[in-house]
């Protein structure tokens, strides 16, 4: 069986062990220091698969990864996604608006008119009552 070693100099090899032992890293970080470190040890990518709970392919990438930018491909990159539609400022506002006076007429705030005077002050273009739900849940 053909082993696939990472060769790694003494101070790399203490930065992964360093990484691996820190419980402020996300088990991800942890997991690919943790694989690193045994494929520098000798054992194969099968071994540390399995011993992962990963593919192969996945420590061959994270072995590739390193070797291409170093302790930076242990992170994971930004993730495209959908920006952020209501911003602090915003959330601040409708929280503010929410422990405010209701209007005339009404007891208390509904999170339907909470939504519809939110638009109305121009806070945002748009936003739904259960929009407004999660931003006071928080």
């Amino acid at each position: 069986m053909k082993r696939a070693h990472l060769e790694l100099s003494e101070s790399e090899r203490d930065e992964l062990e360093r990484l691996v032992a820190d419980d402020k890293l996300s088990a991800r970080v942890v997991k690919r220091a943790e694989a690193l470190v045994a494929l520098a040890r000798g054992e194969t990518i099968t071994s540390v698969a399995a011993e992962q709970q990963v593919t192969n392919s996945s420590v061959m990438a994270w072995r590739n990864r390193y070797k291409e930018v170093g302790l930076r491909g242990l992170y994971d990159e930004p993730r495209s996604g959908r920006p952020v539609q209501i911003d602090k400022t915003q959330r601040a506002k409708i929280k503010a608006l929410a422990a405010s006076e209701p209007p005339v007429g009404h007891a208390q705030w509904s999170l339907r008119l909470l939504a519809e005077k939110i638009v109305e002050l121009g806070y945002c273009e748009h936003i739904s009552h259960t929009q407004v739900a999660q931003i006071l849940k928080r």
